[in-house]
C-alpha cells in the first residue's frame, strides 16, 4: 500500500540530547579513515580556530540516525522497513560539530512521492545544540520498494 502523502509536513518531537565527546569523534574518524589532526588533537583544532576537537562532516549521521528511526518506525506512517533502501543522503553544515556539544535533532517529512510502484520519502533532520543553535541539517531519501520490486 502506498504511503499517505498527508504525512508531508509532519514533524516529530526532538530527540534526547546527544553528548559529543572527543572519544566518539576519534572512533568515528578511525572508522572512516579520516586523518585530520583536528579530529583527534584539541590543540590542532584550536590552531584552526575551533574550541575543541571537531567531527568529520559525516559524523552528523550518528546524531540524526536515531531521530530518523522515529519516522521509519512511526506506526501511523506504516512504512515497511523490510522494503527500505537508502536512496540519498546529504548534509548542510552551519558550523562543525565539536567535542562538548550537546545536540538534539528533530525530524520532518519533507516529501513523499511514488514512482513505478516505489515510494520515496525525504526526511530532513535539523541538528541543534540544546540551546537552540542550528549546527547541521541532514536530508535522507528512503526508497520503499513496491511489492513487485
Amino acid at each position: 500500500m502506498p504511503l499517505d502523502p498527508a504525512f508531508i509536513g509532519r514533524s516529530y518531537p526532538p530527540s534526547q540530547p546527544y553528548d559529543v565527546s572527543r572519544e566518539k569523534i576519534r572512533e568515528f574518524a578511525d572508522a572512516i579513515g579520516a586523518t585530520s589532526p583536528a579530529y583527534r588533537d584539541a590543540e590542532a583544532a584550536k590552531a584552526l580556530g575551533h574550541r575543541d576537537v571537531i567531527a568529520p562532516p559525516t559524523f552528523a549521521i550518528v546524531v540524526s540516525m536515531k531521530t530518523n528511526e522515529t519516522v521509519m518506525f512511526d506506526p501511523e506512517l506504516q512504512l515497511d522497513y523490510s522494503r527500505v533502501v537508502h536512496g540519498d543522503q546529504n548534509f548542510t553544515h552551519h558550523r562543525p560539530i565539536t567535542a562538548g556539544d550537546q545536540l538534539v535533532s528533530t525530524a520532518h517529512i519533507d516529501s513523499i512521492t511514488s514512482r513505478m510502484g516505489n515510494d520515496m520519502v525525504t526526511v530532513r533532520t535539523e541538528i541543534s545544540t540544546v540551546d537552540g543553535e542550528l549546527v547541521a541539517t541532514a536530508k535522507s531519501m528512503l526508497v520503499v520498494r513496491g511489492e513487485d520490486a
